[in-house]
């Protein structure tokens, strides 16, 4: 699709907090994740299951950290990081 960049990710390993350039929509197709983000400079967590999906809005930063092996969905705008 123009401007956006999808990829599927199959790991263990936590992401590093970031703020993508654009929007994001992070979708668990198998595993779990806990998905920590700041709002307001305060941190909140809140657990992904089978077909949850997270939507980063600009801005959001946020950091996954799976339990064990997941794969996950991640729709984005092109180039972002």
């Amino acid at each position: 699709m123009s401007g956006t960049t999808t990829r599927l990710h199959w790991t263990d390993q936590p992401y590093r907090w970031h703020v993508n350039d654009g929007e994001e929509v992070f979708a668990v197709l198998d595993g779990t994740v806990d998905m920590h983000y700041r709002d307001a400079g305060v941190e909140h967590m809140v657990t992904l299951e089978v077909g949850d999906i997270f939507f980063a809005e600009v801005g959001c930063e946020h950091v996954a950290h799976p339990r064990g092996e997941v794969r996950i969905l991640v729709v984005e705008t092109e180039g972002s990081i």
